[in-house]
Parts: C-alpha cells; sequence; structure tokens
C-alpha cells in the first residue's frame, strides 16, 4: 500500500482553493453519485467527463461527453485534474487502468471530500480517492490510492484500506483492520476489529468478517464462506 501521496487529503484541508477544472473519467451510476459530491464541494468545476467513443456528445446530468481514455494526453494540458469515476465491484483492473494513464499524460488526481462526510484530521487519504455523503473516517486511518469510500460507509480508528478498494454504501470497517489493495467490501457488510484481509478480496453485501481473509475470492454470509 503507498499513502502520503501528493493528492493527501492531509494537505488539503486548510487550503483555501479556487475553483478549478475537473474531468471525471467514466460517465456511469457511480460517476452521477460523484458528480453530486463534486459539485458540494464547491472547489471544482466539472468541464466534461470522458466515456465511451459512441458516448461522445451525449450529457451526463447536464455535463457533456467530451472524449474517451485515448484524448486523455490531449486534455490534461488544458485541464490536470482527473477524477476516476467509474465504479468497481469485481475488479480494479479499469480503474487502475485509467489511473497509470493520467499520471502518465502528467495529470493530477486530486482527493475529493464531501462537505457531508467527516475524515479526521490526524488521518490520511491517497490521491485519486473520493469519500462520499455521510461517510466517517476516523482518527489514524489510512486510505490508498483512487479508493472510494461510499455513501454512510464507516472506516475506524487506525484501519487501512489499499489502494484502488471500493468500501461500499454503509459498510463497517472497525479498528485496525487492514484491507488489501483491490478489494470491494459490499453494502452493509461488517469487518470486526484488527481482521486482515487479502488484496483482491470481494465481499459481499452483508456479511460478516469475523477471521482473517488470506487469500482472493468472493466471500459471503454469516458465517462467511469463500464462493470462488
Amino acid at each position: 500500500m503507498e499513502f502520503g501521496s501528493s493528492g493527501e487529503y492531509n494537505e488539503q484541508r486548510n487550503t483555501q482553493m479556487k475553483k478549478q477544472p475537473i474531468i471525471l473519467v467514466g460517465g456511469g451510476g457511480h460517476c452521477i453519485s460523484c458528480i453530486d459530491v463534486v459539485e458540494q464541494t464547491a472547489q471544482y468545476e466539472i468541464i466534461g467527463i470522458i466515456d465511451q467513443p459512441e458516448k461522445l456528445g451525449t450529457k451526463v446530468l447536464g455535463y457533456d461527453v467530451i472524449g474517451n481514455d485515448e484524448d486523455i494526453v490531449a486534455l490534461v494540458k488544458t485541464c490536470p485534474n482527473f477524477l476516476i469515476t467509474v465504479g468497481q465491484i469485481k475488479t480494479s483492473d479499469v480503474r487502475s487502468s485509467i489511473y497509470s494513464k493520467v499520471k502518465n499524460a502528467g495529470g493530477q488526481l486530486p482527493v475529493i471530500v464531501s462537505p457531508m462526510a467527516h475524515v479526521s484530521r490526524h488521518s490520511v487519504i491517497g490521491e485519486g480517492s473520493i469519500i462520499m455523503h455521510q461517510a466517517i473516517v476516523n482518527a489514524a486511518a489510512q486510505i490508498g490510492c483512487c479508493s472510494i469510500i461510499n455513501t454512510k460507509s464507516l472506516i475506524e480508528h487506525e484501519a487501512r484500506v489499499g489502494e484502488f478498494c471500493h468500501i461500499s454504501t454503509g459498510a463497517c470497517i472497525n479498528g485496525q483492520v487492514n484491507i488489501g489493495s483491490h478489494s470491494f467490501v459490499g453494502s452493509n457488510a461488517v469487518v470486526a476489529n484488527n481482521i486482515n484481509i487479502s488484496e483482491h478480496a470481494v465481499i459481499s453485501a452483508g456479511s460478516v468478517v469475523l477471521q482473517n481473509i488470506d487469500k482472493p475470492g468472493v466471500y459471503i454470509g454469516n458465517p462467511l464462506k469463500n464462493i470462488g
């Protein structure tokens, strides 16, 4: 896991920022939720969305689709800021591929935090991550780059969430949990204190994790079962 990158929320939280242009990458359902968060922050002005080539010229909540992934190199010259708004459940491959394209083009991925979330000043948030409405990130928690901390989820004290993770709506990550990179924790799932979860793990919605998960796979239920 990498923490403390240039996009850390710690470096932004006390900075009075002028409204800056930002491009969203991905125009699906997760993008719709992200638009609302970005608008509420009042720190960034969405100037367009990148999506599939066939979507060029369409709109998402009134914002134009202005290009596709291949246009990132050209667009970064006029707008350095990007937010990856592709969702993630089974795999983080698309999100990590977009991240590489933006970084290789010289783009920046700021941390986006809803004003309706609580993020402790003692936490660390990696670049490109989004903290959505009513999420809580408590003291000494660490979030890796390009992770999604979704609506009403809880990241408790000293928990570590790796890069390219998605902690879904209403999920509860208790104190000192360590979640490996590229993992997904579904809606209303609960991870007990001090649990370690492997990279590339998928925890289904409503599951309860009471023991360490040592290998990648799809896990479901209470008691938890590995189904693949």
